[in-house]
Parts: structure tokens; C-alpha cells; sequence
């Protein structure tokens, strides 16, 4: 008998004559953590949508041996059925449900022919605490935060007595209590004879946790890494992920000279009405020309509340302070008088604020700026190409054409097509929310290669980022925000995690 929970031998899958996997072999032992590792459209995904049926048995080649046996799963239920279960970054539950019914929905809990919603509510305590989840099981979903979901999803997955749990990119959106949470969690689950699979661009976290690494590059197995034998490491990982040495994740920048301030808020503050409180409170902040600024702060901390004030306003704040651009006292009451006062800001969430992802890149590049391409209210669809085309070169957007749709892209061309957007406007000062969430190493390297890029051209930009080592590594100053109110302003000399954390937990 093997020693393997899963075989996956020789795998092929291919998409219009483009190769997506090539003869990927993959194996997980039995109650390992099992990290799976590469830079965006590397093949992990598309391996896993194999392993759970999303890709049905006949359109790859290869084999898959799930306990010794071979399987053929047609449907995502086959696998459900045979113990494996798949838990998307984008959470798969119903929000106005309550708790109980979306652990046991699709797997009712019966009393003949009748669903028996005691029993259920009964089975469901005890799947929350399996997860250490303490919460009451009739609450509604909406009403749980993205960390707590997380955990309702993997308890639903439990119900189903799962054997092998696949987890992609399951601390994307989390914060840092909830992300080392979730960590324990799989130990735990570890313990309990349960084998985990997890794709994960958070290198520290593979570190911290996987009992092995397999590594994924342009649809090919590289190599598989073991913690036992001290393979796994940070340095290791990245030349094995992008094929070469990257010595330093943050590029330098030779040239450190600022000129006159460009953004000034003073006691500025923003007043959600729907929530009844302030979630910007006397905030003094300004940034100079040529300047990176970095934001930090934990979830909740009123970091993006403060990017949208400034943005417009698109949110219908009441908002009180001054707000001065270039020296002149500016007030916005729309995102299009941001936007042409010289303001753009690139959202934390791409793929639902950020980007049209039916649409192609020169759509997407184009659309915050028509007027760019346009000429008595008709668009130039020459120009359009033209300029999707530039933008498309200098920010090294992998795609075939300007014609590519956006939602077909890996998270780091799609980062580079909602930069491009903004870029096309003609910005003075970038806004960049979380600007890497959710993409690899090696695309990393090229969006702060692009940030040192536009501020060597005389751009501004704030960045808010949840990764202390980003904020640390790319920001000429920093403030730290905490329940709405800057907490501190720190050099890069003065700055390190450590006082970061301090000030973002007073």
C-alpha cells in the first residue's frame, strides 16, 4: 500500500491550443501540510480544478490516485464524495443564510423525508468547535467577518468528513490574528488525521507551516522541498518559483531627492451616517513630490476610509478638515473631480471594484479616461489599441493581445492592467491599495519596480499595504493608523516591525 493519500501522475490540460499543465506529477502523503507554490498562472489552481473534478475526468490527460485508487471524477460531487473538498479564496457561502444552514447545505441533516433542524443546529455546534469557532449558529453569515467565514467553510467542509482539504489562498484576506488562527487550525486539523493542500503566495506562512512544498513554473513540477531535511526556505523558494536569484524582493531606488508637498490634509475627518460614527478622526497627513508614503495599520484601522475620502469621496462621507493639492485648498464632491485634479487610486479589490473583468485590457486601460481617446464624444478605436498597447508593453502585461480578456489573466497582469487604468489619467499622486494582495513574488518585483519607475518620473504615491515587510521596504516615510486616528509618523531609518505593531495596537 502506498504511502500516499494522492498520486497525481503525468497530468496534461490544455486550453485552445494553450498549455496550462505539462506533465505535472504531484504527490501528498497522508496527514502532511502540503504547500503548493508558484508565481500567478503557474498551474496551481488549474492542478487543484483538476484534483476536484471542476475540470471533469477527460478534458486533461493523466491519472489521479486518491487511496490507492484510481479515480475519475466527472463533477465536483464525485470528489466531494470520495473525502476531498476545495475552499476558494472567494468564500462559496450564502450570506443571508444563517451558520447551521450553510454547513449542511447540499448536506441536510434528515429525519425521513424532512430536513430536522434541531438535529442541525445540534451537528453544527459541534463543527464550530472542531474549528474553535464560538460563535451562536444562527447567525447570519453577512453578519460574520471574512476570518470567521473562513472557518464556517472549513466546517462545512468537515461535515462532509473530509479526508483531504485543499485551501487556496486561504489568508489572502485575512489579517494577522485571523491568518495565524487559521495556521493553528490546520495543525490541529493535522493532528486529527486530516491532510491539507495549500496554495499560498505568503512565503513567511509556507515557512512557518508546510511539511512539504511543491514548487509550479509555466505549468510544470520544478521541484518538491521537505522541511525535515531544513530544503524549505525563503531564498530557495524564490529562485525555484521565477527561475532566477531575486537578492533583493524591494528594488532600490538611487535617486531620494523630494520636492514640495503635493498632498495636505489637516484635521481631516470622515463621518460614515449609515454607522453613526467617525471612521477617520483628525487626520494630518501630506506627501511631497517624488515620494512614496506608506500606510499601515490593522484591518478596521480606517486606512482605506482615509484613501476614499481623499478619492472623492465616493462613499458619501460628511467630511470635515482641509484637503490642499499643490498648496490650493481643494474640495471634491465626486471621484471625477479627484481624478481630474491629478488623484487616481487603485482599489484594494480588483476584481470587484478595480477592473471589468468580461471585458478586454484596451477596455479596462481606457475606461477611466474615454475622453483620452475620443473626439466630439466618438471613440477612436485605433487610438484605443494604440494606447492599450503602450501601456500594455511598458507595464509587461503577459497577455497575447490588447483583445485578452482581463478575467482571464493570472492576479499580477490583472494588478498591472487596474495600474495601467490609472496611469492613462495622468495622475500626480497614485493612491495603491493593498497593490500586491494576492499575487506572487516575481510579480511583486515588478509592480515596485513600476512604483520606483513613476517616482522617479516625478509621481507621488500612498501605499497601504497589511505586509509590514512592503510598507518597511518600499516607503520613504510611514504613518500608522489605528481606530481612524494616525498613531505615528516614522522615517524609513526610524521604522521596523516592531514599533509599526506598537503604534498600530495602542
Amino acid at each position: 500500500m502506498s504511502e500516499y493519500i494522492l498520486e497525481m501522475e503525468k497530468i496534461f490540460k490544455e486550453f485552445t491550443g494553450v498549455k496550462a499543465l505539462t506533465d505535472v506529477n504531484f504527490k501528498v502523503k497522508k496527514a502532511e501540510i502540503h504547500c503548493l507554490i508558484g508565481e500567478n498562472g503557474a498551474g496551481k489552481s488549474t492542478l487543484m480544478k483538476v484534483l476536484s473534478g471542476v475540470y471533469p475526468h477527460g478534458t486533461y490527460d493523466g491519472d489521479i490516485v486518491f487511496e490507492n485508487k484510481v479515480q475519475e471524477f466527472h463533477h465536483i460531487s464525485d470528489s466531494v464524495k470520495t473525502g476531498i473538498a476545495i475552499i476558494y479564496q472567494e468564500l462559496a457561502l450564502f450570506p443571508d443564510l444563517t451558520v447551521y444552514e450553510n454547513i449542511f447545505a447540499g448536506n441536510e441533516v434528515k429525519r425521513g423525508a424532512f430536513v430536522d433542524w434541531n438535529q442541525t443546529i445540534v451537528k453544527a455546534k459541534q463543527m464550530l468547535q472542531k474549528v474553535k469557532l464560538n460563535i451562536n449558529p444562527e447567525t447570519l453569515v453577512k453578519d460574520l467577518s471574512v476570518g470567521k467565514q473562513q472557518l464556517v467553510e472549513i466546517a462545512k467542509a468537515l461535515s462532509k468528513e473530509v479526508k483531504l482539504l485543499i485551501l487556496d489562498e486561504p489568508t489572502a484576506a485575512l489579517n494577522e490574528n485571523d491568518s495565524a488562527n487559521l495556521l493553528e487550525l490546520m495543525r490541529d486539523l493535522k493532528k486529527q488525521g486530516i491532510t491539507c493542500i495549500m496554495i499560498s503566495h505568503k512565503l513567511k506562512e509556507v515557512i512557518s507551516i508546510a511539511d512539504k512544498a511543491t514548487i509550479l513554473r509555466d505549468g510544470r513540477t520544478i521541484c518538491t522541498l521537505d522541511a525535515s531535511k531544513g530544503e524549505i526556505s525563503e531564498s530557495v523558494i524564490i529562485k525555484n518559483m521565477v527561475g532566477r536569484e531575486i537578492d533583493d524582493i524591494y528594488p532600490k531606488r538611487a535617486n531620494k531627492t523630494f520636492g514640495n508637498k503635493v498632498l495636505e490634509v489637516a484635521n481631516w475627518s470622515a463621518y460614515d451616517q449609515g454607522l453613526g460614527r467617525n471612521l477617520v478622526k483628525n487626520v494630518d497627513m501630506h506627501v511631497k513630490k517624488g515620494e512614496i508614503v506608506g500606510i499601515a495599520g490593522l484591518m478596521g484601522s480606517g486606512r482605506t476610509e482615509l484613501a476614499l475620502s481623499i478619492f472623492g469621496n465616493p462613499k458619501s462621507y460628511k467630511l470635515q478638515g482641509e484637503l490642499k493639492l499643490e498648496g490650493i485648498p481643494r474640495k471634491f464632491t465626486h471621484t471625477s473631480d479627484a481624478i481630474r485634479a491629478g488623484i487616481a487610486y487603485v482599489t484594494e479589490d480588483r476584481k470587484g471594484d478595480g477592473l471589468f473583468l468580461t471585458q478586454d485590457i484596451k477596455s479596462n486601460i481606457t475606461t477611466a479616461n474615454l475622453k483620452g481617446i475620443s473626439k466630439n464624444g466618438i471613440i477612436n478605436d485605433n487610438e484605443e489599441v494604440k494606447i492599450a498597447n503602450v501601456y500594455k508593453n511598458s507595464l509587461n502585461v503577459k497577455a497575447p493581445s490588447v483583445e485578452q480578456i482581463v478575467g482571464n489573466l493570472s492576479g499580477g497582469n490583472q494588478q498591472k492592467v487596474s495600474l495601467g487604468k490609472w496611469l492613462f489619467v495622468g495622475p500626480k499622486l497614485l493612491i495603491l491599495d493593498e497593490p500586491t494582495r494576492g499575487i506572487d513574488v516575481g510579480a511583486k518585483f515588478e509592480i515596485y519596480t513600476i512604483m520606483n519607475k513613476l517616482i522617479s518620473e516625478g509621481m507621488s504615491i500612498i501605499m497601504i499595504s497589511s505586509e509590514l515587510g512592503e510598507v518597511l521596504g518600499m516607503s520613504d516615510r510611514i504613518y500608522v493608523m489605528a481606530e481612524g486616528k494616525i498613531k505615528g509618523e516614522l522615517s524609513k531609518d526610524q521604522a521596523d516591525q516592531e514599533k509599526i505593531m506598537q503604534l498600530a495596537t495602542q
